[in-house]
């Protein structure tokens, strides 16, 4: 009798059922589904078409403003010292063609200044701060639209994610389906449009930031430029 009872045992507890293997092995295949991006993206919605609009359009816009700002920050570190020796031996058509030729916003800045030369100090450097504002102003050039983009980006992502919704208990509504795979299959799918809106809107925050810090150092080395260019005006000449 005992052996027949371990039998039983081992038959009725210890050992997994056929259909509890099969159950197993398809949750784990089910689990072990990846997830292909362009299928989520094309699920997404026709909210994902202006996202996708606005992703390239910031692209677009910190590319164009990066080359430019970097180029502006980019000047010869014998610039200065050349204009200074120019000012000081009183050879001020060389500076100004020094100035002139050199396609930088500090050398447009120091090349009004130069325009200035003989003049009161206060009325050179208003002039020389009239166009270091307009050379902030060209830098500075669509970097609203990274703003915008970045606060309007997650506002479409979940105007898609509530319009799905919307969508998904419409259909339950209409259906009486109200099985948890109804409900998150719906769901889930939208919220592809929130999640691609708030990666959309980080990026272009990010970038913003990058491009004002930037010009900000540009910023720091025109007003180092201008101090240096004041202080030769007020050297005595050679």
């Amino acid at each position: 009798m005992l052996p027949g009872l371990i039998t039983f045992l081992q038959d009725s507890l210890l050992l997994p059922r056929a259909d509890t293997v099969a159950a197993g092995v398809d949750a784990a295949a089910t689990a072990t589904q990846e997830i292909k991006l362009w299928d989520m993206i094309v699920k997404g919605g026709p909210l994902m078409i202006p996202l996708g609009v606005l992703s390239v359009i910031a692209v677009y816009v910190f590319v164009e403003r990066f080359i430019t700002i970097r180029k502006a920050g980019r000047l010869e570190d014998n610039f200065m010292p050349m204009v200074r020796d120019h000012i000081t031996s009183g050879n001020i058509n060389a500076a100004r063609s020094l100035s002139r030729n050199t396609n930088n916003p500090i050398a447009r800045v120091i090349d009004k200044g130069i325009q200035r030369v003989g003049k009161p100090i206060d009325n050179i450097e208003k002039s020389m701060e009239s166009v270091g504002k307009l050379e902030i102003y060209k830098m500075e050039k669509n970097l609203i639209i990274l703003s915008i983009i970045a606060g309007i980006a997650p506002m479409f992502g979940f105007l898609g994610t509530i319009a799905g919704m919307i969508q998904t208990f419409f259909n339950i509504s209409q259906t009486s389906d109200i099985t948890l795979g109804a409900i998150a299959g719906g769901i889930y799918v939208k919220m592809v449009t929130s999640a691609t809106g708030l990666i959309i809107g980080l990026i272009a925050y990010i970038g913003y930031s990058y491009l004002n810090a930037q010009i900000d150092k540009v910023i720091n080395k025109m007003e180092y430029s201008s101090a240096e260019f004041i202080d030769i005006l007020q050297e005595p000449t050679k």
